[in-house]
């Protein structure tokens, strides 16, 4: 029978696998479970409106959402795309790279860089796009696979890298939960183990960013070779 406890994962396993409202899935997941586990639905919303309050914090990167638009409305997205075209050397895969570098160097200091909305969109994509489109004008579809891959680089640097710093929440409440079970687990033990992630992690990625370069290459090959021809 405690099996059945997990029923919410099953829940929120199916409901993404055929692409339901997230929301619904969540909250259908957790009143299952609840259920299941024996807790009345007062208690469950008194759960969830404490939990709510308790971390209330989650949700001042809101206020950040105002400032982006300002920012990017006053040219910092073509600043950043000027900057760019003024370097040639650099690549798309070899800015990709110095980003995951500096996303997990940053992490394994607790610096946070906000990440998709506030850093990847209004700087990292468009540096990315205007490297890609020196030489000639992208497609959408390269613009999307641009979009796409600056993401999933964000998304690699801060999940693998986000443990690497020993005060960081994510380490203190696996120490705290492993205690609680009973076995004496460190923060720092933690960070010693997401280290070899972090580092395979960036060169597996870096690797992927390289043959993200070679894609462009080929196309823009193939094209000059159209062209001549």
């Amino acid at each position: 029978m405690e099996y059945l406890k997990l029923i919410g994962i099953v829940i929120i396993i199916l409901g993404f696998a055929f692409k339901f409202d997230t929301i619904a899935v969540v909250i259908i997941s957790a009143v299952a479970t609840a259920l299941v586990a024996g807790i009345s639905v007062p208690d469950l919303l008194t759960l969830l409106g404490k939990s709510f309050v308790e971390n209330r914090v989650v949700s001042l990167f809101f206020l950040t959402l105002p400032m982006i638009g300002v920012i990017e409305r006053h040219g910092l997205k073509q600043a950043a795309v000027n900057a760019i075209k003024k370097l040639k050397n650099l690549t798309p895969g070899r800015i990709l790279n110095l980003y995951l570098l500096i996303r997990e160097v940053a992490c394994a200091f607790g610096i946070t860089l906000s990440g998709q909305v506030q850093f990847v969109r209004p700087l990292i994509s468009p540096m990315v796009q205007a490297a890609a489109g020196a030489r000639e004008k992208l497609t959408p579809k390269q613009i999307d696979l641009i979009k796409a891959r600056s993401a999933a680089t964000d998304n690699f640097g801060n999940f693998y890298a986000q443990n690497l710093f020993v005060a960081s929440g994510g380490v203190l409440l696996m120490a705290s939960t492993m205690k609680s079970l009973g076995h004496a687990v460190e923060p720092t033990s933690i960070v010693l183990y997401s280290i070899p992630m972090a580092v395979i992690t960036f060169i597996i990625t870096a690797i992927y960013n390289i043959r993200f370069d070679r894609q462009f290459n080929v196309k823009r090959n193939k094209k000059q070779a159209d062209d001549n021809c």
